[in-house]
């Protein structure tokens, strides 16, 4: 799958076309707000019988732009949900009485219970209030260089930073807390200012942080993350030097590689890479192809990938770091599948078919004078079932070590899924977040919708994954990120865990020194429902182009 800049070129396209998407049973214009037509509720009927069928439901055809999008919402989740059975019907659901468009697919996604917790499969113990995997995003208010929203991710994924280039998180107690830069993005205005992971900030714009993490965050989660002004920022070093800076958000493009070095140890050749997001393939192809040219000429015999803020992107991306690492052995064989639900498989999903199919340079396409729509895609499991084939010359790896976080999920968890079956793979640092479902986004009106629409399964058939994965170290606290220190740092928790891994065999349980363990803060948990919750700030999702499926 490759993913290209795309820079809302198509958007008029779609606002002609708005009458054929905005709803599957629209057939008058939809009036702008707010002039509502008041009209009576008609009866829905689905079709059952023995076979799949497309549900139907006949939604009300005219009403305000708000109203027939929450419509819309809910039809579209009807069809494409990967739980769409779960869902009722429009008369139950009522999609028009919900206050907006967040209730609308937050309740939509109450519906599929994991029978292991039942729980919804998209019910976030850290955020009960919110959905764990489905949302939407207003194209207006993405940044102007963005395809996947800024709301989500600080860089985007074409490797489009719009900030500081800071990403951080505060340790400590509601009273006694310090914010930790845990990692600056390349090429940002942090990064050219001197800033590194490590780094602590004690004041900001003048405000003292550290003392009162519920009124305090409010303050400097502006300054960080939301003024386009000067920042000022006062704090230490990781080295305990005391600095000054300013600086001011700004637009960069950045690589999503933090770090890459090789590490000699014996006879052992160890290539460690600290990989930030799957960002487009033009974005992170070409820094794979540096890094691990590298590992090649330095002749690695083992691998140690750092993904611990890694919140996923783009299959594609993640297909070709599987293939980097993966011996050339495994060729033909299956990698990973992508199960869509039994609507999309059986080509009942007909509300498709208001969804253009962009080409690479965002242009609708036709066959045979026909427009080519989503519902031209071939979403079976044969057509979906993804094979090795062997990319770059690092052809001997032995072992693989993957460090996670809460915050690792998507197609970082994908690439771990995949090699499990065929290679020596281990797990440090903590549970990872859990996300084995992907999607891809649908327009309606100004939105575009991410519903949860496939779930991935390695050739063993492994998957379902909605827990996490848990480390091989069994979450001992000794190899949890530490923020005191850089990124392949032997004093760093995490990266230790892994290299005694890779260099004794084994795991130490104490993570090798329990003076490090000692020294680790702890992330602030707030007692505050209204407190924001940072952690939001990196995009988790898995995405697939469908310009790059295969069609019927």
């Amino acid at each position: 799958m490759k993913l290209i800049n795309k820079r809302r070129t198509f958007t008029v396209f779609f606002l002609i076309l708005f009458l054929n998407i905005i709803l599957t049973g629209c057939k008058k214009d939809p009036v702008e707000e707010p002039e509502v037509v008041v009209v009576p509720e008609p009866k829905d009927t689905t079709v059952i019988s023995g076979k799949i069928e497309t549900p139907i439901d006949i939604a009300p055809t005219i009403g305000s732009r708000d109203e027939l999008t929450k419509d819309s919402m809910f039809l579209y989740s009807r069809q494409i949900y990967l739980w769409w059975k779960d869902v009722p019907d429009y008369n139950t659901f009522k999609p028009r009485t919900y206050g907006s468009f967040e209730d609308v697919i937050f309740s939509i996604t109450r519906f599929g219970k994991n029978p292991t917790t039942n729980k919804p499969y998209e019910y976030d113990s850290a955020d009960p209030q919110g959905s764990k995997y489905s949302y939407y995003s207003d194209i207006t208010q993405q940044n102007p260089t963005a395809y996947i929203p800024a709301k989500q991710s600080s860089v985007d994924l074409e490797g489009n930073g719009h900030d500081l280039g800071l990403l951080v998180r505060p340790y400590g107690t509601e009273t006694d807390y310090t914010i930790y830069v845990q990692a600056v993005y390349q090429n940002s205005p942090a990064e050219k200012a001197g800033f590194k992971r490590g780094d602590k900030l004690r004041v900001i714009d003048g405000k003292s942080a550290g003392t009162n993490y519920n009124s305090e965050i409010n303050n400097w989660y502006y300054s960080l993350f939301e003024s386009s002004s000067n920042v000022k920022l006062e704090g230490t070093t990781g080295t305990g030097a005391n600095f000054v800076r300013t600086i001011k958000k700004a637009v960069y493009k950045s690589s999503p590689i933090y770090k890459d070095s090789v590490y000699t140890s014996g006879s052992k050749k160890i290539g460690y890479m600290a990989y930030a997001r799957f960002s487009n393939e033009s974005n992170s192809i070409p820094e794979f192809n540096k890094v691990f040219t590298r590992f090649s000429q330095a002749g690695i015999t083992d691998l140690i990938v750092d993904l611990r803020y890694n919140g996923g992107g783009y299959v594609s991306t993640a297909e070709y770091l599987i293939n980097l690492i993966a011996p050339s052995s495994l060729n033909g064989k299956v990698m990973f599948t992508e199960y869509y639900n039994e609507l999309m498989q059986a080509k009942k999903a007909t509300i498709l078919k208001k969804q253009p199919l962009l080409d690479a340079f965002d242009r609708p396409q036709y066959q045979n004078g026909q427009l080519v729509t989503y519902a031209d895609i071939d979403y079976s499991v044969s057509a979906n079932t993804n094979n090795f084939k062997k990319e770059g010359s690092v052809n001997s790896i032995q072992n693989v070590v993957f460090i996670v976080s809460s915050g690792t999920a998507s197609a970082s968890e994908l690439v771990i899924n995949s090699l499990k079956p065929h290679m020596n793979v281990k797990i440090v640092g903590s549970t990872s977040y859990g996300k084995p479902v992907g999607f891809f986004p649908v327009r309606i009106d100004k939105y575009d919708v991410y519903f949860s629409m496939f779930e991935t399964r390695n050739s063993k058939n492994e998957g379902g994954y909605y827990a996490g994965f848990t480390p091989d170290t069994q979450n001992s606290t000794a190899d949890n990120d530490n923020p005191n220190y850089e990124f392949g740092d032997l004093k760093e928790a995490s990266f230790l865990a892994a290299y005694n891994y890779i260099t004794k065999g084994y795991f130490i349980a104490s993570g090798g020194s329990a003076t490090i363990s000692s020294k680790r803060p702890e992330i602030v948990t707030s007692s505050s429902a209204n407190t924001i919750k940072i952690e939001d700030t990196e995009f988790k999702g898995m995405i697939q182009s469908p310009h790059k499926m295969k069609r019927r």
